[in-house]
């Protein structure tokens, strides 16, 4: 769990790297558990750059879980800006991303092993316009050894002068889309 809020704040530095996000099985090789819950799986795809995003899990288990199908589907895989709007190596991270000639901003916020809050401004959003976030975060329930498909769906409408207070489960995560309404 803290290898992925480490590579968000170092190894990227550099340029965009190989990773494999969107595991919504959450099993890995040899059925191996993932230290993750769903949430953090999909905000793995905007807290690390990789302009080659794929899906890498099985098509079946896409097919049983379309609520966090449908961010994969929806997250861009370039940015034209990118913002760390909170983190502590090796512990949490929270990066904001403008979509590559659109308007629309992603953000990604994970944490290690333990559960924790953050509040985020929305200050990098565009201060003229309004948006819809669409949030994919952790449920009340989830954890990543007991309840990891705790998923909650949310959309809401949000400025630039807003924050968003995000409730991290243990080895989880949020996902979000801020469309402009």
């Amino acid at each position: 769990a803290r290898a992925a809020a480490l590579v968000a704040l170092t190894c990227l530095l550099a340029g965009p790297m190989d990773y494999t996000p969107g595991v919504v099985s959450l099993t890995g090789k040899n059925g191996q558990e993932i230290q993750s819950t769903l949430a953090r799986q999909l905000a793995l795809y905007v807290a690390l750059y990789s302009p080659i995003q794929m899906a890498a899990d099985l098509p079946e288990h896409y097919a049983a879980r379309p609520d966090a199908f449908q961010f994969i589907k929806d997250v861009a895989v370039d940015w034209d800006e990118s913002r760390v709007l909170a983190g502590e190596v090796g512990e949490f991270v929270a990066i904001a991303r403008k979509q590559r000639g659109a308007p629309d901003w992603f953000l990604g916020a994970l944490t290690d092993e333990h559960p924790r809050s953050l509040t985020l401004a929305l200050d990098f959003l565009d201060p003229l316009a309004r948006y819809v976030a669409e949030i994919y975060r952790d449920g009340p329930r989830a954890d990543w050894q007991s309840n990891p498909y705790d998923l909650v769906v949310e959309r809401r409408p949000v400025t630039a002068a807003d924050t968003l207070e995000l409730n991290l489960a243990a080895s989880g995560g949020a996902a979000i889309r801020f469309r402009q309404a």
